[in-house]
């Protein structure tokens, strides 16, 4: 008798659920977009773009509350080759793909939106969000490079592990 409650509950939940996208079509397109997107940030030629500019602007921003000029041409340069890049993909595999609603959506959904891509999409929509991924790519890079200059201090010489026994 259980089984029956959970699987007449399952086909409940089911039909919910096909309910709710059939009456409101946006949220799946706004989904199957996602989706698409994060196929993309995986590939080879986002990666490529997005390093690049990472590589050759990181130095120029610093990890202060003012923000210069030239960050914002950085940044507008930075959204259009990423902007171009996704507009470009999706209209190959989503053929009435607008970049501009797309945007749109993003920004109205802003608050309900988690996780590592939407994180990566706010790089290109939002000045802060942009200005934090390069200093956090300047902090390692310093890093990195404190590290071949011999400037970070090997705290691990002179320390033995011992056993408690």
């Amino acid at each position: 008798m259980n089984q029956e409650i959970v699987d007449s509950l399952d086909s409940l939940n089911t039909e919910c659920y096909d309910i709710k996208d059939k009456k409101n079509p946006e949220h799946h397109t706004f989904d199957e977009v996602i989706g698409h997107i994060e196929d993309l940030l995986m590939e080879e030629e986002f990666q490529s773009i997005q390093q690049h500019f990472l590589d050759k602007y990181w130095s120029m921003f610093e990890p202060i509350e003012e923000n210069k000029l030239e960050y914002m041409d950085v940044f507008n340069d930075y959204n259009k080759a990423i902007e171009s890049y996704i507009d470009r993909s999706l209209k190959k595999v989503i053929s009435n793909f607008s970049m501009e609603d797309f945007i749109n959506e993003l920004n109205e959904r802003r608050s309900e939106l988690e996780g590592e891509v939407f994180e990566v999409l706010l790089t290109f929509t939002d000045f802060l969000a942009f200005k934090e991924l390069i200093l956090d790519y300047r902090a390692v890079s310093t890093l990195e490079i404190s590290v071949q200059e011999g400037k970070v201090i090997d705290l691990s010489s002179g320390m033995t592990i011992k056993s408690c026994k």
